[in-house]
């Protein structure tokens, strides 16, 4: 976005923990001697501490990028983990292959095994574990009995505890007396002052500028360190966001009144402070436009009810037809209403129509006709 305008060859503030960012504070100096001191003089337990977002993972990551090779690390990130599920990530980050139907007691042995030769092959073992305030007490004391893996003459893991403020108070509760006693070494970081905020941000452009750095003035960086506390992650949060409100006001200098005009944009000016570990909006949500009760419909006239279809009106029936001097009604209308047909005289039907009493004889003359037709049967003699 603004890295061409500005002539920066990518962004200086990104919230990605970068160690080639790190600018080396007095606070964070003292937290790196104590850190290098804590792993070069196989100390027991080491604790950082500091505010959200003050650089504790930045300036982890630089010393671990210092070590040698010589140096076996397990760093832990999720901490939301019980007593065995915190054994087996700490075997699985060190390479190992926990069995699942292993029972803890064999876990903490093959663990053991594998620390014992690290040191037989001159390799130093060390466990990190960040966010360690999310630990539970039970998890805690897990930790202190790796504590007591060791030779004669030296441990055989040695352990770094990064965490939040809430982690001393954890450290601090009788049931954990004997974990704070084996603590070695010890820092808080704390967040920058004026002066270092100052020289944070520019060292940050410093780094990341392809040609003549740009520079914030210190009228700049008093507003970027009054509203961010001096915590590290909000001085990014607020400087990028000038960059980006500068480049697209089209302003290739940094001035006050931009930097003021940004603060308030995000939400912390007028004496407000944003929270330290909490991201900003870049803009306010606009309101959402004021319903109003929506207008009465218009009055509708009410149409008589349409009353229900009636079924069709039958067919008239046909005329009564006289055959044969019978009157035959109610004739079906089967024949799409159509007359009779002609009923030849002789027939059953003939006889069947016109007299009912002759019905039985006809039928009997007719079947023995039929018969005497269809299966070859002479005439009698009385009929010949």
């Amino acid at each position: 976005m603004y890295e061409r305008f500005y002539g920066l060859r990518e962004r200086p503030f990104s919230l990605t923990p970068d160690p080639s960012y790190l600018y080396p504070s007095r606070v964070h100096k003292e937290a790196l001697s104590h850190l290098r001191y804590g792993i070069e003089g196989h100390a027991g337990f080491i604790v950082i501490t500091g505010e959200i977002g003050c650089g504790k993972t930045t300036m982890l990551q630089t010393v671990l990028r210092g070590l040698d090779r010589k140096t076996s690390i397990a760093r832990l990130m999720n901490t939301m983990l019980d007593a065995r599920d915190l054994i087996e990530a700490i075997m699985l980050d060190f390479g190992l292959e926990p069995r699942p139907d292993s029972s803890k007691p064999y876990l903490l042995r093959d663990l053991a095994r594998f620390l014992v030769d690290q040191r037989n092959a001159g390799r130093l073992s060390l466990l990190v574990i960040d966010e360690a305030q999310n630990l539970s007490v039970k998890a805690l004391e897990e930790v202190r009995m790796l504590s007591n893996l060791e030779t004669e003459k030296s441990k055989l893991i040695h352990i770094i505890l990064v965490g939040q403020p809430n982690l001393r108070d954890l450290l601090a509760r009788p049931e954990l007396e004997q974990l704070r006693q084996r603590v070695t070494v010890s820092y808080h970081l704390d967040p920058l002052n004026a002066d270092d905020t100052y020289a944070y941000v520019n060292h940050r452009l410093k780094h990341a500028s392809v040609g003549v750095p740009l520079e914030f003035s210190r009228d700049v960086t008093d507003i970027v360190h009054e509203h961010s506390r001096g915590v590290a992650r909000m001085i990014n949060v607020i400087a990028d966001a000038i960059l980006l409100y500068g480049y697209g006001a089209d302003k290739h200098a940094i001035d006050e009144e931009l930097a003021r005009e940004v603060v308030s944009e995000l939400g912390l000016g007028d004496g407000q402070q944003g929270s330290a570990g909490v991201t900003p909006m870049l803009s306010e949500m606009p309101e959402p436009p004021t319903r109003s009760d929506p207008p009465a419909p218009p009055a509708m006239r009410m149409a008589a009810p349409t009353p229900p279809p009636q079924p069709p009106a039958p067919a008239p029936r046909p005329p009564a037809v006289a055959r044969a001097g019978v009157r035959t009604t109610d004739v079906a209308p089967g024949a799409l209403g159509a007359p009779l047909p002609a009923v030849r005289r002789h027939s059953p039907t003939h006889y069947l129509l016109t007299d009912p009493k002759k019905t039985q004889s006809a039928f009997a003359d007719w079947w023995l006709r039929f018969r005497r037709v269809a299966f070859g049967i002479p005439r009698p003699a009385s009929e010949s």
